[in-house]
């Protein structure tokens, strides 16, 4: 089981690389939105019971695709409201049950992530588009991005196209 790992800034192309390398690998898809929305959807974002059950939801998932051997791709957006050892947490789950995480960073300039931030295709899953917001909490996730363990792979995104990045990414990858 390997659960691809894949976490950057808001704006970065998660979703959209995650999209593609499912699309190659056949592997399924468990991005970060399926919970925050189901969860948000009863709880505010950032309460704590929010926070609980989103990451309660998330490890379940990990243990039981992790026990039955189903490989995952994983978007992450680092943030103060997750637990800052969950990423930790997550690897001793799936090593400990015999499986491999790859954790991918997707990295891009201020610049690049506040051109993205207003496109009209993040309002989908309620991403933020504003970019005085994203200004405001930029430390915030800096240092939450900071805090994140050592990436196998690092992609600088605003260079690479999706299609390349899924590529990239598979390459890491065990058939």
């Amino acid at each position: 089981m390997q659960l691809i790992f894949i976490f950057g800034q808001v704006a970065s192309g998660k979703l959209t690389i995650a999209r593609e390398l499912a699309a190659r690998t056949n592997v399924a898809l468990f991005h970060n939105h399926l919970v925050v929305d189901a969860v948000g959807a009863v709880f505010p974002f950032g309460t704590e019971a929010f926070s609980r059950l989103r990451e309660q939801f998330w490890m379940t998932v990990f243990d039981e695709a992790a026990r039955q051997n189903r490989s995952l791709i994983f978007t992450f957006a680092p943030e103060p409201t997750v637990a800052r050892d969950f990423p930790d947490r997550v690897r001793a789950l799936i090593e400990g049950n015999g499986g491999q995480i790859i954790f991918v960073a997707l990295d891009l300039p201020y610049e690049e992530q506040e051109r993205r931030l207003v496109d009209p295709g993040r309002a989908a899953f309620g991403k933020m588009r504003d970019p005085s917001l994203l200004r405001a909490l930029r430390p915030q996730f800096d240092a939450c991005m900071a805090s994140m363990p050592q990436p196998s792979l690092t992609l600088d995104v605003s260079h690479l196209t999706p299609q390349e990045s899924a590529e990239t990414i598979k390459s890491l990858m065990s058939s």
